[in-house]
């Protein structure tokens, strides 16, 4: 018994590692997933052989023929009709939903505005169903069997328990997301910060940038981080991890959405810079909401004249600054990349951001820490989210095999498996 499970976890570490390779390097052949694995030819073999035969992998030509003898390498990569899974991404005042296929494009997406703050608990969960249930009886799913769902929302969330804890996008606490939609399609679904989402899409890059230590720090209507330490994920207790933009930049200061006093996003939110930039108190309630048009438009302004838009912007600066530097005499100085529409902006941030590193235990070796943008956060989050449901299938679903017996081919492909049949 003790040699069987062995034999069977061997199995299954071993498929993982090629379905893993093939997902990272895009079609490699066989050689070079065992250049990648370190499993041997005959490994790698059986192992595609099987993974074709269940609708898994296919096989393609890499291209034109080789000029040097020999056979033609022979490229595999990820049958897009295998499964597909969801990504939701719930943001203030903002929904969107994708559905993916195995191979990692989008079938379908619908972008939906709502006024998440507003909204009564049911009808927040209510929207959030009926978008998904539009996208799953899509016609262009073709009959692929929906996996996994994965749900990503701004704030505290708790994976295990699959609830949002607490979020700045509405008065509601406590709501338990994963269990709503996983009762209405019978997916398994899980909920994940978004900030974390950002640093995991950034880590499946594969770059060198992006491989031990980095930070992923939004810079949006909230301030937000998703910290990859050693090559993991640091998720903290729950799965939210860092809460970067409620940590206190100046005690007893300016008002928070939060509703504390004093705390970065106060200063470097969309709502501050705002709220700074057009001259009004610390004790001015933030803005609900500001379009990213307007957001632009005062960036510019701050970069055509040295006025109040352009204190703001350096101000926002010295709150991320500090905040960092901090974080710095924690752990070791790491990349960090900026996220969101703030992104657009950091030329009028950086300055200030670096000159409050540099005053800060962290900041000794300030010229060592580089920053990189991506302003757009919805493709990076739902990127994230579609990795983190992916790699779930990969592992949990496909890595195992299908259960002894005669069903391969497309009768392993369509046998049940809690799954949602579009």
């Amino acid at each position: 018994m003790t040699v069987g499970i062995r034999h069977d976890d061997l199995r299954r570490r071993n498929r993982a590692m090629v379905i893993g390779a093939v997902r990272r390097s895009g079609e490699p052949s066989r050689t070079e997933i065992a250049s990648i694995t370190g499993l041997s030819n005959s490994t790698i073999s059986a192992i595609s052989s099987d993974l074709i035969g269940e609708g898994i992998l296919v096989q393609r030509g890499s291209g034109p023929a080789p000029l040097k003898r020999g056979r033609p390498q022979i490229g595999l990569e990820l049958d897009a009709a295998a499964a597909a899974v969801v990504t939701a991404v719930l943001s203030l005042n903002f929904l969107a939903v994708a559905v993916i296929d195995y191979a990692g494009s989008i079938i379908s997406e619908e972008q939906r505005r709502l006024d998440t703050l507003a909204l009564p608990r049911e009808e927040l969960v209510g929207e959030c169903v009926a978008i998904m249930r539009r996208h799953l009886g899509d016609p262009a799913l073709s009959g692929r069997r929906v996996l996994r769902i994965a749900l990503a929302v701004q704030g505290i969330t708790d994976s295990h328990a699959r609830t949002m804890l607490w979020s700045p996008i509405t008065p509601h606490t406590d709501i338990a997301l994963a269990d709503a939609l996983e009762t209405a399609f019978g997916i398994p679904t899980t909920i994940e910060n978004d900030c974390n989402m950002m640093a995991v899409a950034l880590r499946w890059r594969g770059t060198d940038r992006y491989r031990h230590d980095f930070i992923a720090m939004l810079l949006s209507h909230g301030i937000g981080m998703g910290i990859v330490l050693n090559g993991e994920l640091f998720a903290g207790t729950h799965s939210s991890g860092g809460e970067f933009g409620h940590m206190i930049h100046r005690p007893g200061g300016a008002l928070c959405r939060c509703g504390r006093r004093g705390c970065v996003e106060a200063y470097a939110g969309n709502y501050a810079i705002w709220r700074n930039a057009h001259g009004l108190g610390e004790d001015t309630p933030p803005a609900a909401d500001i379009a990213e048009a307007d957001m632009l438009a005062l960036a510019q302004r701050a970069r055509a004249a040295d006025g109040p838009e352009r204190e703001a912007y350096r101000k926002a600066g010295t709150a991320l600054g500090f905040g960092l530097g901090n974080l710095f005499a924690l752990i070791d100085p790491a990349p960090v990349t900026m996220v969101g529409v703030g992104a657009r902006a950091f030329d009028l941030i950086e300055p200030a951001l670096r000159r409050a590193i540099a005053q800060t235990a962290g900041g000794q070796h300030s010229e060592s820490i580089s920053f990189d943008t991506e302003p757009d956060e919805l493709a990076l989050i739902r990127e994230g989210c579609a990795m983190r449901a992916l790699t779930f299938v990969d592992n949990e679903i496909f890595a195992p095999g299908p259960a002894p017996g005669p069903a391969t081919g497309e009768a392993a492909r369509t046998a049940p498996q809690s799954s949602f049949m579009a």
